[in-house]
């Protein structure tokens, strides 16, 4: 059976975004980025919500939204890379419905494509723990429905896969 929703989930820098885009727009289904969601509610960027209310506030924020979305179908989801981390959310993500899909990128590339970016992404910008963040979350990333190695594709590329994999559901 085919889902009624997708979300990637994977590291910062695997394209979790603009493939969500991609995937969205070829299955005629609704995009939405968690971060994005959770900034405009919250009326405040990311950053500012880690520094001021704390990276616990923010993921308490974080699993209610994703547990709001998933209620809805036709919805392509584009998760922030720590949200796979609350046993919770994990649970909701795989639900029936709901197919998961992580973008496995290497530690390497991640590095490279999130280069500069340490004023938007606060969990970058923590260089000291960012290794042992890549290896906590990998594990519970590659309980996803399917995984994609994103490090040579584009996101085309990544998308094709990701629907050849939601049709290999039916």
């Amino acid at each position: 059976m085919k889902p009624g929703r997708i979300a990637l989930t994977g590291f910062m820098g695997a394209g979790k975004t603009s493939c969500g885009r991609l995937l969205a727009a070829r299955l005629g289904w609704r995009f939405c980025d968690v971060d994005e969601v959770i900034e405009d509610e919250a009326g405040m960027q990311i950053t500012e919500i880690f520094a001021q209310l704390g990276e616990a506030e923010f993921r308490k924020r974080e699993s209610a939204t994703i547990a709001r979305l998933l209620r809805e179908n036709g919805l392509v989801l584009a998760l922030g890379g720590g949200a796979i981390e609350s046993t919770e959310t994990r649970a909701l993500l795989k639900s029936e419905g709901t197919m998961l899909v992580h973008l496995e990128v290497s530690f390497g590339i991640a590095m490279q494509r999130c280069a500069g970016s340490e004023g938007t992404r606060p969990v970058f910008a923590d260089k000291e723990n960012l290794t042992a963040r890549y290896n906590r979350r990998l594990p519970l990333n590659r309980e996803a429905a399917l995984t994609i190695q994103v490090d040579k594709l584009t996101p085309e590329q990544v998308v094709a896969r990701a629907l050849e994999g939601m049709d290999g559901l039916e």
